[in-house]
Order: C-alpha cells, then sequence, then structure tokens
C-alpha cells in the first residue's frame, strides 16, 4: 500500500522526526497537535479554551489539506495534563463535530510536550 505524507504550513511544523499526517489508502493518521500557533511557534495557551481551539484549528488545516474535514474522523486520542480539564476540553472538542461523532479516548498523562494541558491526535477515512 502507497503512503502519501501530508504536511501544510497552515498547522504548526513538527518539532521532531515525524510529518504532520500521513495517507495510507484511504485512512489519514494524524500525529498528535498541540496550541502551536502556525508559523511562529508561539503557543496559545491563555486558557485552556483558547488552547483547546488552538489544537483543533491545527486539526483542521491537517485535515483541509488532506481534502476531509471534521466529518472524516473516525478516531480520536486526547491527552490532558490534568483529568479537571476535561469538561473544558470536551465541550471545545464537541463543537467541531456536527452529530456523528468518532471513537474517542481520553487519557491523562505525567506530561506533555512543551508543557502544555492538551494534545490530539485522529484517523480519520475518506
Amino acid at each position: 500500500m502507497a503512503k502519501e505524507i501530508i504536511n501544510t504550513n497552515n498547522a504548526p511544523a513538527p518539532i521532531g522526526p515525524y510529518n504532520q499526517a500521513v495517507l495510507a489508502g484511504n485512512l489519514l493518521f494524524i500525529s498528535g497537535q498541540v496550541a502551536l500557533k502556525p508559523g511562529t511557534g508561539e503557543l496559545a495557551m491563555a486558557d485552556i479554551i483558547e488552547e483547546t481551539h488552538q489544537v483543533m484549528q491545527n486539526l483542521k488545516a491537517v485535515l483541509t489539506e488532506a481534502s476531509m474535514d471534521f466529518s472524516n474522523v473516525v478516531k480520536t486520542t486526547i491527552f490532558l495534563s490534568d483529568m479537571n480539564l476535561f469538561g473544558q476540553v470536551n465541550e471545545i472538542y464537541g463543537k467541531y463535530f456536527s452529530g456523528d461523532f468518532p471513537a474517542r479516548e481520553t487519557v491523562a498523562v505525567k506530561g506533555l510536550p512543551k508543557n502544555v494541558n492538551v494534545e490530539i491526535s485522529m484517523i480519520a477515512s475518506k
């Protein structure tokens, strides 16, 4: 199966040896996104609401580059620095979908890159 590397300037450049996403057949595997602002390297972390919106906008940019949108998402993984943030992150996250929500797990972890509070990865299908 051929794979295609997906990268866009409208989402933050990878900060390690990985790509923003890989398209394998009809499946798009999007690397975890944090609240880095594209092109600046600055974090959008005024509060968890701003941070979550930036993460979702980064994911949207990668989906768009692959000619997809949130309706194509079949699975997400949310990593939180603190499970007490779950309610606020869940509320913002839910606004990006219209009804048919993807499968998902949410876990609290000891630490995330750049000391952010939320990281989200996705799998989408054409």
